[in-house]
């Protein structure tokens, strides 16, 4: 039946006779067999018996059945097959509720014959059964991915105040490259937005031509319009997700250039732009729903919202108003980065006298007397810029509306030290993390640590791949995409006493991950994969595990080695497979990852796709996986 179904698909193809290699990748996507053209010459190689570059049509089986009946595939098949040639409609939901955890109905199944099923007469006269072909293309589709299908939409409730969400954000969102020297790009802003960044940085100066600019001060950085870069935004904003941008300004301009800004930021944004409080919240942060294409300004501002209401109509220009600021401190750096330093100004004399000055300027702690504009400063409405003097100054004099940036070297100490008082404090308030000064090449810390204690916002260099940016694009896959994660009530519910240093689940969750094989990794020159298997969560969840090497095998290898992980709080965990191609000297050269939250883990038989450095999806390359866990 498979072979008169299949000759009858492809003898078109070779009535000229043999066909080479690039009709053979085309025949494999006729096919729906999705294939890699490295992998695919590789094969075609091996099967090419008289090495002309052509094949016949049974040579081309012979490939067809090394992309398609994979050994671990046809083994599950013929576990529930009866005659190993035909799956019955009742061992499929058989399968499915056993294996694939899948609440199952007879249309369930039903549907899934249909649709992946490609032999109609097995079908199509009132018996629904599936053979070979049909299993291995349901098992190679979206319907078998390990992340779940419910999460790839909006979810969860979206009606909690702000203060309640992880918010994907972004640092010095301008910058394509390095801090001190380099381009500022507009599109920095586009592909942030795209990628589900909900809170964008931008680094406001005077210009020439009374026209702010937006650079990163004291640095040699290009510098790129203020206005440009609001029209950027207002063209992205909510091309990826519906819910509200925070656009958070790091101003440094003159009062009459922040009359500009304020001018752009209207006439540009225009009824996006959230310039009032909303009548059902007047004392508290709305909710992400609530904000709903919305455009919000986090900076200084003058005095409270219900004086800025009592403005509304008022001509507001050329009314500045002067007060003291603490300016932002980070603290001194540890030991490896004063040595990182050292070795700059070894080898990069003028870099590393800029980079000097810049950390310097970063340093300084002064109170300075700041001119803000009325303009500007009545846009600001829920997210009010406040510096950071404490945790206990906050619970007795902070406002709903005043939200804190801490760098990451004080965030870091306040985490160890007083992760209680921090939480109680992200309960209240809208807490943004940034990079310390010395990120000078624009390297990441790793978010978790500061997501562990509830921060809102936890910003990265996303122009940097590696570690941090694979947690975040992974936490954030969840709820849709949407850039706002509710976070878990023991984050939200003070009762709790919650601690990420001390906390011990009196009944964990057991998780099994069986690493059964990959297909088509990326070809390297030896193609010796291995497997790692990461979580990264509280600290006590923290570890990894890895696979042996399975030696000059890219395309099938088997691994078949099973993992098991307690985990304390799965709500904050997030696991990160990652395909290597093990190295005698030096470390391993990367193949390619995947992150996802672990409750966002379907159980079962699962495929996993892999990712490169820059976030490229490199389909077909997968791994394949069997996943249970339970508390």
């Amino acid at each position: 039946m498979e072979n008169k179904w299949f000759f009858s698909v492809i003898q078109e193809d070779f009535r000229a006779g043999r066909i080479d290699v690039d009709k053979t990748v085309k025949l494999l996507e006729k096919l729906d067999i999705r294939c890699d053209v490295n992998h695919v010459k590789y094969i075609f190689k091996e099967n090419d018996i008289h090495k002309n570059g052509k094949i016949t049509i049974e040579e081309f089986r012979a490939i067809y059945r090394n992309f398609a009946y994979r050994k671990e595939v046809v083994q599950i098949f013929n576990a529930y097959s009866s005659n190993r040639k035909i799956l019955s409609e009742q061992n499929l939901i058989k399968f499915l509720k056993q294996e694939q955890y899948v609440k199952m109905s007879k249309i369930i199944a039903s549907e899934i014959i249909q649709k992946y099923e490609p032999i109609e007469e097995v079908w199509g006269k009132g018996e629904n059964r599936m053979t070979i072909e049909g299993f291995i293309r349901y098992m190679d589709s979206n319907d078998c991915l390990l992340f779940k299908k419910d999460c790839t939409h909006v979810y969860q409730d979206m009606t909690r105040p702000l203060n309640d969400y992880f918010i994907s954000s972004s640092h010095n969102t301008y910058l394509i490259s390095g801090q001190l020297i380099g381009p500022s790009d507009l599109w920095g802003y586009a592909s942030a937005l795209v990628k589900g960044c909900r809170c964008l940085e931008i680094d406001c100066w005077d210009g020439s031509q009374n026209e702010p600019v937006v650079y990163h001060g004291h640095t040699l950085t290009s510098k790129i319009l203020f206005k440009t870069v609001i029209q950027v935004i207002n063209k992205y904003a909510f091309m990826a997700s519906d819910y509200p941008v925070v656009l958070s300004l790091e101003n440094h301009c003159s009062p009459q250039q922040q009359e500009i800004m304020a001018s752009n930021l209207q006439s540009i944004l225009g009824d996006t732009l959230l310039s009032d409080a909303l009548e059902k919240f007047p004392n508290e942060l709305p909710s992400p729903e609530a904000l709903k294409f919305k455009i919000l300004i986090k900076n200084k501002k003058i005095g409270t919202i219900e004086e800025t209401v009592g403005r509304v109509g008022s001509d507001k220009h050329g009314q500045i108003v002067e007060c003291e600021e603490e300016e932002e401190e980070e603290e001194d750096d540890d030991d490896d980065d004063v040595e990182y330093s050292k070795g700059h100004i070894s080898m990069i004399k003028e870099k590393s006298s800029l980079m000097r000055n810049f950390i310097g300027y970063s340093k300084k702690k002064k109170t300075r007397k700041i001119k803000i504009a009325l303009e500007l400063s009545d846009l600001v409405i829920y997210t009010k810029s406040e510096k950071f003097k404490g945790f206990h100054h906050a619970q007795l004099y902070q406002k709903f509306n005043e939200n804190n940036s801490i760098g990451e070297l004080h965030a870091r100490k306040l985490s160890k030290q007083k992760a209680r008082e921090f939480i109680s404090h992200t309960n209240s308030f809208i807490t943004r993390i940034y990079p310390k000064a010395t990120r000078t090449d624009s390297s990441n810390y790793i978010p978790q640590e500061f997501w562990n204690v509830g921060c809102q916002m936890v910003a990265l260099n996303f122009q940097t791949p590696g570690l941090p940016m694979d947690l975040q694009n992974g936490k954030f896959l969840d709820n849709g995409g949407c850039g706002y994660l509710l976070k878990p009530e023991i984050l939200r519910n003070p009762k709790l006493n919650f601690s990420p240093n001390e906390f011990k689940e009196c009944n964990p969750t057991t998780l099994s991950i069986r690493l059964i094989s990959g297909f088509q990794l990326p070809l390297t020159n030896k193609n010796d994969p291995l497997v790692l298997i990461e979580i990264y969560g509280i600290p006590d969840d923290q570890t990894k595990q890895q696979t042996h090497v399975v030696r000059k095998n890219a395309f099938t290898p088997q691994w078949n080695e099973t993992f098991t992980f307690t985990i304390h709080a799965p709500e904050m965990a997030l696991i990160r497979f990652v395909a290597e191609n093990q190295s005698t000297i030096g470390s391993n050269e990367f193949l390619g990852q995947y992150t996802l939250p672990l409750l966002c883990m379907d159980k079962g038989y699962r495929t996993i796709p892999l990712f490169s450095k820059t976030g490229d999806n490199l389909d077909p390359a997968s791994l394949f996986v069997y996943v249970w866990y339970h508390k």
